[in-house]
């Protein structure tokens, strides 16, 4: 097994502090959508350009949703044909709008 790349003190706290912001923008967006002030086609519309979001399993940003949790969220994507480890970015334009349909706008 490849050992991982060996990096200065410096290239690693720049790497800790990169990772610790796109966790705090990811927590952002889904505290976003659970409190109503982002839409799911927002989110969708949004993850084909900002990297962060386009990055975000789409199963963690339907849990995100008010009164979606766990079963409702896994059941639906099963349903439409969506694979649980699938990225926002990966998404079809069907899956787009079946999921819109779906969780409403």
């Amino acid at each position: 097994m490849p050992l991982p790349p060996s990096l200065s003190d410096e290239q690693r706290q720049a790497a800790l502090a990169k990772a610790a912001e796109v966790r705090r923008a990811r927590a952002e967006l889904k505290e976003k959508l659970k409190m109503g002030s982002i839409t799911l086609r927002d989110v969708l519309a949004q993850g084909e350009h900002d990297e962060t979001i386009g990055r975000m399993k789409v199963l963690a940003v339907l849990e995100s949703l008010p009164g979606v949790g766990k079963v409702k969220a896994r059941r639906t994507m099963e349903h439409i044909g969506i694979d649980e480890s699938r990225r926002v970015r990966g998404l079809g334009d069907k899956q787009r709008e079946a999921l819109i349909e779906a969780f409403g706008a």
